[in-house]
């Protein structure tokens, strides 16, 4: 466990506990299922919670020296976890109000975060049993049980330009941007999908412009590192993790590179207000 990142046995192990509380996850989504709003007005199934056990339970096992961090366990002081310099961040069920629609678009996230920069991520989703891994030391890859690919992000056409947006939060300012461009595509898509297409290379930017918490990136923004991408706050910083004591991100651009946030945010001023 030294060298954590080229770890293929870890990896394989991170799959597997994925897709174990993916299986607890399907069995929830083909049921009659309810649900209840937790304090934030997010969506809370007994598919979240299962999906946390399981992954919790698994983690302690495979990395018991490696503190945990989930959106279903976040009562931890920010003094206690600010001295973390290596903890798991997941989200046990990303896209809970996508599972509640019933249109697969639901993911199980885990993350490594390093010295408050995403190391490791791991994107599983269940209805399609497809899985998607990577870091920036070692690139990004993705599986559908059969083959498995390495992934890189595109190289934007100068004419054109790929959106993604999310299904289930719609937002004035995301429409505003998506005019501005004469030649788009807009992508629309659940959870951290979104940033697995950047990843897939297909698509050129998410532009997130409400509020998210560092569970809903860290997995995908591991994976888009890796894959040549990533997110900046719109004032240009890369996001960062586990700095303060709220769990909420800035807004921000998922981009395939540096240099088109720039050309992005130079033209789009108005995004910052």
């Amino acid at each position: 466990m030294n060298d954590i990142l080229h770890n293929t046995q870890l990896i394989d192990e991170l799959i597997a506990i994925s897709k174990e509380a993916g299986k607890a996850i399907l069995k929830v989504y083909n049921s009659d299922f309810d649900y209840q709003i937790k304090e934030d007005s997010s969506p809370l199934t007994k598919a979240d919670e299962r999906s946390h056990k399981i992954i919790v339970n698994s983690l302690n096992i495979l990395t018991p020296n490696i503190p945990i961090l989930s959106e279903e366990g976040t009562n931890i002081s920010f003094e206690t976890r600010s001295k973390w310099e290596r903890y798991w961040l997941i989200d046990p069920l990303d896209g809970t109000k996508e599972f509640i629609k019933k249109n697969g678009e639901f993911t199980v996230n885990i993350a490594l975060i390093q010295n408050n920069t995403p190391a490791l991520g791991m994107i599983y989703v269940p209805v399609t049993n497809e899985t998607y891994w990577g870091s920036k030391k070692v690139g990004s890859f993705y599986s559908n049980g059969r083959k498995t690919l390495k992934i890189k992000v595109k190289k934007k056409d100068r004419n054109y330009i790929s959106i993604l947006a999310s299904r289930s939060h719609p937002n004035e300012k995301l429409y505003n941007f998506i005019k501005k461009f004469k030649k788009s595509e807009i992508i629309q898509k659940g959870s951290s999908l979104k940033l697995c297409l950047l990843a897939m290379g297909k698509a050129d930017v998410y532009p997130r412009l409400s509020p998210t918490s560092e569970w809903d990136i860290a997995a995908g923004h591991s994976i888009l590192l890796g894959a040549g991408g990533n997110i900046y706050d719109l004032d240009g910083k890369e996001i960062t993790y586990n700095k303060k004591s709220s769990f909420l991100n800035p807004n921000f651009l998922a981009v395939t590179s540096k240099k088109l946030f720039i050309d992005i945010v130079k033209h789009l001023n108005f995004i910052k207000q």
